[in-house]
């Protein structure tokens, strides 16, 4: 007889972005008190309190150290488990200054197109935020006197970035500190695949005839402001999981789909692929690069996009050559006439692009 398969659910766990910030909450809090204590509650985005428990602490004379052990959920990935510090140091004479620095296992951003600068730490722009926030909170009053530097490091990082992309895309030595919000949702278990089915199915039987297909949170509340008068009930966040959300638009007989993205998941898309997480197949940036120069970008950065590792890279360019919505015109056509061909006269389909802070770019329509 074939073994039971453990039966997987859709419990959320946090980022390690998330678990830096209660590290360094801990550590700044017992420099603060004295006592680095045992459990703390990390604020997040949207206005999210978190508890976290602190596995192991210590305090020395103008330093402190405090390390969580990350918990992904129900969608475990190679981070699952890892070990994540910060060490809080003061800085004399230089108040209200907070100074966030990547340690051991933290990795370092060797190339353009990830969104920050080169040679600087592997801390993405939202991490920065929320971490800096909670050491300013535990902080109070202590940053009117000195400033903080705050090391976040991941001990095995180094190993556990060997079974990422991460060198592939430009980040050596150490993984990423990512999280949005703070909050890891299980996209890859069975559990949220039917969630999106299911969602869909409700749309439907609610007479509505539109759905809204987003991969993620800050898509969703972009095609939101955008899109005002829909019904709550017509937005769905598919994810990962296209394929699965437009054959159940399918079964539904749904005639019109509104598909809202970024750059990275909507080059996914238009270069076939039906299941669009970062950990599968990686960006065609050849496909980029032929996009970038239908938007009329000249051939020294066409090569520059063909030999990068990410859709942003190319993105950036386009803003530094002006024609950004050439590109992403250019991009929505694209995603288009991939799925108007695996979905002949299915449904209406209409793009909508935003940036990485959720502005929109572009709006591209397709009618069967």
């Amino acid at each position: 007889m074939m073994p039971k398969r453990k039966k997987r659910g859709n419990r959320k766990g946090f980022s390690t972005g998330a678990n830096a910030a209660a590290a360094a909450l801990a550590a700044t809090e017992g420099l603060v008190t004295g006592k680095i204590p045992q459990w703390v509650d990390c604020v997040l985005p949207e206005n999210n309190v978190v508890q976290f428990e602190i596995i192991e602490s210590y305090i020395e004379q103008n330093h402190s150290f405090a390390m969580v052990i990350k918990d992904a959920g129900d969608d475990p990935d190679v981070t699952n488990k890892a070990k994540i510090t910060a060490e809080v140091r003061i800085l004399p004479n230089q108040p209200r200054k907070v100074v966030l620095k990547g340690g051991k296992g933290v990795g370092i951003i060797t190339q353009e197109g990830l969104g920050l600068e080169v040679g600087s730490a592997a801390i993405n722009p939202k991490p920065r935020e929320y971490i800096e926030q909670n050491v300013r909170l535990a902080a109070g009053e202590l940053l009117d006197k000195v400033g903080l530097e705050v090391t976040i490091s991941v001990p095995e990082g180094e190993k556990l970035a060997k079974r990422t992309l991460n060198s592939r895309l430009g980040i050596l030595n150490g993984i990423s500190i990512l999280g949005t919000t703070g909050i890891v949702h299980p996209w890859s278990t069975a559990a949220f695949r039917a969630s999106v089915v299911q969602g869909i199915e409700v749309t439907a039987r609610q007479g509505h005839d539109t759905v809204v297909l987003t991969t993620g949170g800050r898509t969703e509340k972009f095609v939101m402001r955008e899109l005002p008068d829909l019904p709550q009930s017509c937005f769905v966040q598919m994810g990962d999981f296209l394929r699965y959300a437009l054959d159940t638009v399918v079964e539904q007989k749904i005639n019109n789909v509104i598909i809202g993205g970024m750059v990275g998941k909507l080059t996914k898309i238009a270069q076939g692929e039906t299941i669009t997480h970062a950990g599968r197949n990686p960006v065609n940036m050849e496909l980029v690069a032929s996009l970038a120069k239908e938007a009329g970008a000249p051939m020294d950065i066409v090569e520059a996009i063909r030999q990068a590792q990410t859709a942003r890279f190319a993105s950036e360019q386009m803003q530094q050559l002006g024609i950004t919505n050439e590109f992403y015109k250019a991009l929505a056509a694209k995603v288009i006439s991939t799925l108007m061909e695996r979905y002949p006269e299915r449904f209406n389909l209409r793009i909508l692009i935003c940036d990485f802070e959720g502005n929109k770019i572009n709006e591209t329509y397709s009618i069967k």
